[in-house]
């Protein structure tokens, strides 16, 4: 059975603190969402986290979300993708929650997110 994905988030990189801070400001007027301050990003809403220092990907990332992740990592090395497997996350129980594939699409990194 093929896993089922949905977008989670788009991670935009900025330079500093203050483009975050303007960009997530100008997103949330833009389109009436809520604003809200992160640790190492500014959100507008839960669709946009502008990353105050650039991290993975040319322009940023795509967060995906699924309902087995572990599955989904099966099926997508299945189709022949890689995982930078240092940027993998656990829980408590040691059960993968989170993982970015290896390679970028469209200058954009893809986080995948146990739902």
């Amino acid at each position: 059975m093929s896993n089922q994905f949905e977008l989670e988030h788009i991670g935009i990189n900025t330079e500093n603190e203050n483009e975050a801070l303007a960009l997530a400001s100008q997103l949330s007027f833009i389109f009436n969402l809520e604003s809200r301050h992160g640790q190492k990003s500014e959100f507008a809403g839960k669709y946009f986290e502008c990353m105050k220092a650039p991290y993975l990907g040319k322009h940023g990332h795509i967060a995906m979300k699924t309902e087995d992740l572990e599955a989904a990592v099966e099926e997508l090395k299945e189709k022949g993708i890689k995982f930078n497997s240092s940027t993998a996350a656990y829980d408590d129980q040691e059960k993968l929650k989170n993982i970015y594939l290896e390679e970028e699409y469209g200058g954009f990194a893809i986080h995948i997110l146990q739902k």
